[in-house]
């Protein structure tokens, strides 16, 4: 009666699974309706939807390097021109960097990003319907764990399959069918997520996806530092022309 209990675990597995895409799907169809409203985002709102906190503080660093405020050698150190930030988000930047006024840029990156200014970003759009708040969990993960689940499932079934059979017990073929039912509600679930929630949205919302794709749209009718800080904002500091400054982010990341 193995069997049973390896059964009772599929079950488990993938209705929780479910059970968590579906709760994220209704948090996502929530944001979705409070986000309607907004026509446009700020860089520091398009890079946190196209790359999260990181990419935030790369745009900062980006911004403040180009008007000199920075000095973001090749080598991979930031060093401070002008103590003075003009927003939350590079007086983070500062901070991260110390009274020293140097240090490596990974690791500038990595505080800043973790910065109060950049959580409160998240939250702001979280509360407008553009961001799905992390504590709910997004779609995309949720049809992580269901395929994981339908997985386990699969390589459950074929060990209930394999164990020595008990006098009277159900044959090979009856022990599959059983465990071809918690694999149909997984799958079941799979694609109807893939039929209603496609491209499944991660830190953006569908409000939040589409002001982001009329911003990259409108990347054609920028130019000067306006398209570069866009550019960076979508898709990170490879997007940066100079030779320098994406020497300068490529860099690996060392020890204080």
């Amino acid at each position: 009666m193995f069997w049973v209990f390896l059964l009772l675990a599929a079950w488990v597995l993938v209705g929780a699974a479910c059970a968590r895409l579906c709760r994220a799907a209704v948090v996502a169809a929530a944001v979705e309706r409070r986000g309607a409203d907004r026509d446009s985002l700020t860089l520091y709102e398009a890079a946190f939807l196209a790359g999260g906190p990181s990419r935030v503080a790369d745009l900062a660093l980006v911004a403040m390097a180009r008007e000199r405020r920075l000095l973001l050698a090749h080598t991979g150190w930031a060093t401070v021109v002008d103590p003075q930030g003009r927003d939350a988000v590079e007086d983070a930047v500062l901070t991260a960097i110390g009274p020293g006024g140097q240090r490596r840029i990974p690791l500038v990156r990595t505080a800043a990003a973790a910065a109060g200014a950049v959580r409160d970003l998240a939250d702001r759009l979280a509360t407008a319907g553009l961001a799905v708040p992390e504590r709910a969990g997004t779609v995309a993960d949720g049809v992580r764990g269901v395929r994981r689940a339908a997985a386990t499932v699969a390589v459950l079934g074929a060990v209930a399959v394999v164990l020595p059979g008990e006098e009277g017990g159900p044959s090979a073929g009856l022990t599959a069918a059983w465990f071809a039912a918690p694999l149909a509600l997984a799958l079941g679930c799979l694609l109807t997520a893939r039929m209603e929630l496609h491209p499944y949205p991660r830190r953006a919302s569908p409000a939040g996806r589409r002001l982001m794709l009329s911003l990259r749209r409108g990347l054609d009718g920028q130019d000067g530092e306006a398209r570069t800080l866009t550019a960076v904002a979508l898709r990170g500091p490879a997007a940066v022309e100079e030779p320098g400054l994406r020497a300068a982010f490529a860099a690996r990341a060392e020890e204080d």
